[in-house]
């Protein structure tokens, strides 16, 4: 039997494929992309009884590849909290899919490896925003103050490595970091010995306080929207500058627009902190859109359709 681990590049697939490679460190296919890069189904190529674990990836994305493993016989077990329509009943899907706002796959791999490594759980929702969440675990498993912010940066710098138009924007290729992550069963070890977690640090610092000068391209109390250059920091730190914006302003929603190499823009949406819903539901009406309640994009808008999405984000948040 061989085995394969498919996996979003952000803080939460990383995260994810760690935790589950420290219980089956045996060898395996691993396959991977930047953050945005989701439809990673249609690569694998499995055999009969073979087994994928997907981890932190859309089912509705990825359906016509989950279908074709599924039919020629190949095991697939699916760990996300993404968009999925409906799931497909058949006996060689096992589905743990939970798509409530405070949910994460991280989280989900946790509860399903029975907190083995839940510290790394912590870690990735710090990455993906669901910072009230976070403290709330970091609490409950007796962290001090300053462990919770040490994860918390930990969370912010590997997802902020996944977001990326391609694999050179990154500092570094998700399944490179994920190697380097891989001989630390401890997230503190890794902040303190790793000289990757230094590098990422470095990065984000000098590219977050290039996004901290910028303007809104449209803002009132209850939404902003932020246009930002095309440049490779840019596209970097889009997504953490979003996650930025949505904790500064908690009643806002935001949208952060990035041109991306294709020559169309990238969107990251996260809903308000406050009503952490509609994202997703924005982002579906726009072909190549998708995520979660809280938080979701498009990975490809038309730079002539800038103006409506404008108009539609505007609309969808003003109440």
């Amino acid at each position: 039997m061989n085995r394969f681990y498919v996996f979003n590049g952000d803080a939460d697939g990383v995260c994810a494929l760690h935790q589950f490679r420290l219980v089956d460190p045996a060898a395996a296919n691993l396959i991977t992309g930047v953050k945005r890069d989701i439809k990673l189904l249609d690569r694998v190529e499995a055999n009969p009884g073979d087994l994928v674990t997907v981890l932190d990836i859309s089912l509705d994305s990825n359906r016509k590849g989950l279908m074709r493993l599924l039919e020629e016989g190949v095991r697939v077990e699916y760990f996300d909290h993404h968009h999925a329509g409906e799931i497909p009943q058949h006996p060689n899907l096992t589905a743990h899919i939970d798509l409530s706002a405070d949910a994460c796959t991280s989280l989900l791999v946790d509860q399903y490896l029975k907190g083995k490594f839940h510290l790394w759980a912590i870690t990735a929702a710090f990455g993906d925003n669901l910072v009230q969440k976070a403290r709330q675990l970091g609490a409950t498993a007796k962290l001090t103050e300053t462990e919770i912010d040490q994860l918390a940066r930990l969370g912010e710098y590997l997802n902020y490595n996944g977001y990326g138009d391609n694999l050179p924007d990154l500092h570094f290729h998700p399944t490179a970091l994920y190697e380097e992550i891989r001989p630390y069963a401890n997230p503190f070890d890794f902040i303190a010995e790793s000289n990757a977690f230094r590098k990422l640090a470095e990065g984000y610092q000098d590219d977050t306080s290039q996004a901290d000068s910028l303007q809104p391209l449209t803002t009132d109390e209850r939404y902003a929207a932020y246009l930002l250059p095309d440049a490779p920091w840019a596209r970097r730190v889009s997504g953490i500058f979003a996650n930025k914006l949505a904790n500064a302003y908690p009643q806002r929603a935001h949208a952060v627009i990035t041109p991306n190499h294709a020559g169309n823009y990238t969107v990251s949406v996260r809903a308000s902190l406050t009503n952490p819903c509609g994202a997703d539901v924005l982002c579906l009406q726009f072909n190549t859109g998708g995520g979660r309640k809280a938080a979701a994009g498009i990975n490809h808008l038309p730079t002539g359709s800038l103006d409506n999405f404008v108009s539609s984000f505007k609309q969808h948040f003003c109440s």
